[in-house]
């Protein structure tokens, strides 16, 4: 199960979870134009030349919208971002059959580019853009007297289930969102069938809440959006639950008080849900994106550097959590411009992160050891739950190449009178921060085929990785101890074998 495990963090590893998002979604849309064609779908809403002409008009207009404001306001325009949310808003909307529907959907796609920089703080959208547009034009329509078109959600249809299911447990895996992804679902789930066995049977009210309601859709591919999340894993959890209770709020209060609450205009409140949440996630995270000015860098082993920086105003994290680099304009390959590196050093007036450079770097990578004093680049975000007991505990940290970087945060910031640091590496030379760990006082095993020059007090074990057999005469104590593993996937899983209740750190898709 766990090579499985592995196998799969590699295959999704190798592109940015929105290049997931976006094949994803696309697959998803060739199913339904596929479905639509053998007349699986309502063949009186889906033809396939309308479907195909509305996704056309979303993508171009949200596109256009994005470069044309972001090139007045010369910020930097993610281009893949406007095609995800143009992918979303054709799976909430019908097809248009008229010149008159497709330039409300022309108009959609407008108010979700143009919502990614005016409803934004600090260069960070604060809300999804899909379902900003939604509710944007559904106000529009209420100023106005309009009759604007509404959502439908027609992805949540039963010959659409399963394929939408497995795309959102793909997504939800990548992001190690599946706990917030199960929280919505059973919540949502569990009130939409209570709502509905007022007046329908458990039958029809389950297979209501599992083909026809988008609970599946809108956990995996709206929740989940990175830059809308709160920091926290158990804000995650909570917000999650609240969003499930906003989004089946007609059903449940339809049961509780023998008639529907509305809420002001909004017939059916998904939209407002997820913005409801996304203004919470705000509101308790990193409030927009952060400017760094680069301090210097330098080399910490062959492969391996290290750049510091210093943040225009102040950076809000907790030891062990992770920044995402924006590299817009500088570094964009195959997997996008943004990348995200857990930090090094302890909350301080800087900030530094470390990065393997293989032989053959990819384009991002260039971009970012290439960087010299002065130039600047965009944290996006602070995240991350890979953060030490607040109590005191007796400590095993286990760590693989790379993955040294969040416990050097954590031992330069924590008390380490009782912490054992387990640390693999490919070869002598390939130690990390070695000063620093040794000046931290923690107590060091360094996992090596040949043995390196090592500071007083460390210990070598000879081998290729951390084994059982390390642990158990190096740290004879370690199932009594809180473990933490942070390191390349192969070698989280390997560990976890042996020790299952780790807390654990990897890095799929660098």
């Amino acid at each position: 199960m766990r090579t499985a495990l592995t196998r799969l963090d590699a295959l999704l590893g190798r592109g940015t979870m929105y290049r997931l998002v976006t094949v994803v979604l696309a697959v998803l849309a060739a199913i339904a134009v596929v479905l639509a064609a053998l007349e699986e779908l309502d063949p009186g809403i889906f033809t396939v030349g309308p479907m195909l002409l509305s996704l056309v008009v979303l993508v171009a207009s949200t596109a256009a919208t994005s470069v044309v404001l972001g090139l007045g306001l010369r910020t930097r325009v993610h281009v893949e971002s406007s095609v995800i949310t143009a992918l979303i808003l054709w799976f909430l909307y019908w097809p248009a059959q008229d010149a008159a529907g497709y330039g409300w959907l022309a108009l959609l796609g407008l108010l979700a580019g143009a919502s990614k920089f005016v409803l934004a703080w600090r260069g960070r959208h604060v809300f999804n853009p899909a379902a900003a547009a939604a509710v944007l034009l559904l106000l529009l329509g209420e100023v106005t007297g309009w009759a604007v078109p509404s959502t439908s959600w027609w992805a949540a249809s039963e010959p659409l289930f399963w394929p939408v299911l497995v795309g959102a447990l793909l997504i939800l895996h990548r992001t190690r969102r599946l706990p917030m992804g199960a929280v919505f679902v059973v919540v949502a789930a569990a009130l939409s069938i209570w709502g509905l066995m007022a007046f329908s049977p458990f039958s029809d009210a389950w297979q209501f809440a599992l083909y026809s309601s988008p609970i599946v859709f809108f956990a995996g591919v709206m929740l989940s959006e990175p830059l809308t999340l709160s920091p926290r894993r158990w804000q995650q959890l909570v917000l999650a639950a609240a969003a499930a209770v906003l989004f089946t709020w007609p059903l449940w209060t339809q049961r509780a008080f023998d008639e529907a609450v509305m809420l002001g205009p909004f017939e059916n409140t998904y939209e407002i849900a997820l913005l409801a949440v996304n203004l919470a996630a705000f509101l308790l995270g990193q409030r927009g994106g952060v400017r760094l000015d680069v301090v210097d860098k330098r080399r910490l082993t062959p492969d391996v550097w290290e750049l510091r920086f210093h943040p225009q105003r102040p950076l809000r994290f907790r030891p062990g959590q992770y920044l995402e680099l924006d590299l817009t304009g500088r570094g964009s390959d195959r997997r996008g411009t943004r990348r995200a590196f857990s930090i090094s050093s302890a909350p301080g007036d800087e900030v530094t992160v470390a990065v393997r450079v293989p032989e053959r770097p990819s384009a991002f990578k260039q971009a970012l050891v290439a960087l010299d004093e002065g130039d600047v680049v965009r944290a996006t975000s602070v995240s991350g739950d890979f953060t030490w007991p607040r109590a005191s505990r007796p400590m095993l940290l286990v760590a693989g190449g790379i993955g040294i970087t969040p416990f050097v945060s954590q031992l330069r910031h924590h008390d380490c009178d009782d912490v054992v640091l387990v640390y693999g590496v490919t070869g002598p030379d390939d130690v990390a921060y070695r000063d620093e760990l040794a000046a931290t006082g923690a107590r060091v095993v360094v996992v090596s085929p040949e043995r390196p020059d090592l500071p007083a007090g460390w210990t070598w074990a000879q081998g290729s990785f951390v084994t059982r057999e390390v642990l158990d005469e190096h740290v004879p104590d370690h199932e009594d101890r809180v473990a933490y593993v942070s390191g390349p996937p192969a070698m989280v899983h390997a560990v976890r074998r042996f020790v299952p209740r780790a807390h654990t750190d990897y890095f799929s898709g660098y």
